[in-house]
């Protein structure tokens, strides 16, 4: 029977604690042969095993502060990322949120196990009760952290591909040499102007391009902050030594500005890409010839 330092009569958080440093290798052992571990864990049983001592080492770092109910608990700190990676890789693998608490949840019945059988036979009922408890306690605030982590780390995936994708639906275009265009379709919200913004610029610095064409033709509307987003786009293209042509405003649009009070004298607008590219190419001295006029449509 093993000895406890402060006798029977330990307190609970002292006894769960002891027993996650004493147990540490056969509950890591144990929790390596469940689901979750074996499952994340899949090329080395070792690896598994390693983890589930982390885990461990966590938990009693937790209890030994007597935080056994705070998912906040400095204990939990040195094992977040793992526990993120281990949730997550479980959602992507198809399990839901009820699912991946279930296999957490399994992880408890081993270290209880061990916890009753190595308390004294002697033990008081109630005593046993309560380390069980606090085990319990340990064990549910454990799960939280695992599901907190793993949906935090959920939505930084969702935003940064939220990000990427409005990346792919905001391409610059290279219509001519020092010509490019950004064609923009669809809802024309703050964040996707900023992106405009900043796609925009870089590629005037890669393309050295002297024009910048802002199509808004598939826009069907934008709000007061989107509208002044296109007007600092502007200002900053020209910043960066570029004129920027806007086309395609849609009356809708044309009226918000209007009633926004929006300067547009500085900026030169077209009615559609195709008018916006003939002004460009004017201005670079670019003629165009109109097939079948023997060179009499040239403009």
């Amino acid at each position: 029977m093993p000895e406890h330092a402060e006798g029977t009569a330990a307190e609970p958080t002292r006894e769960v604690r002891d027993l996650l440093r004493r147990r540490r290798e056969q509950i890591a052992q144990r929790w390596a042969d469940e689901p979750l571990f074996r499952a994340v864990f899949t090329l080395s049983r070792d690896e598994a095993v390693e983890a589930g001592k982390a885990v461990v080492d966590a938990l009693a770092q937790v209890a030994d502060a007597a935080r056994v109910e705070d998912p906040d608990a400095a204990g939990f700190s040195t094992v977040r990322e793992q526990l993120a990676r281990m949730g997550v890789a479980r959602s992507r693998s198809g399990l839901s949120t009820a699912q991946v608490s279930s296999e957490l949840a399994a992880l408890r019945p081993p270290v209880e196990n061990l916890l009753v059988a190595d308390l004294p036979e002697d033990t008081p009922a109630e005593h046993v009760r309560d380390c069980v408890t606090t085990l319990s306690v340990l064990m549910g605030t454990l799960r939280v952290v695992v599901m907190q982590t793993a949906l935090s780390e959920g939505q930084a995936l969702i935003d940064r591909q939220r990000l990427q994708l409005l990346e792919v639906a905001t391409p610059v275009i290279k219509l001519w040499d020092g010509i490019v265009a950004v064609p923009l379709i669809g809802t024309l919200d703050s964040a996707r102007s900023q992106v405009v913004m900043e796609t925009l610029l870089e590629s005037i610095v890669e393309q050295q391009a002297r024009y910048a064409i802002l199509d808004i033709t598939g826009v069907p509307t934008v709000d007061s902050l989107v509208a002044q987003h296109l007007m600092k786009t502007v200002a900053a293209a020209r910043l960066m030594g570029a004129e920027c042509i806007v086309s395609g405003i849609r009356p809708a649009i044309a009226q918000t500005m209007v009633h926004l009070g929006l300067d547009l004298g500085t900026v030169v607008t077209r009615a559609s890409l195709a008018d916006a590219l003939g002004y460009v190419l004017h201005q670079l001295g670019v003629g165009i010839v109109t097939p079948g006029t023997n060179g009499a449509g040239a403009r």
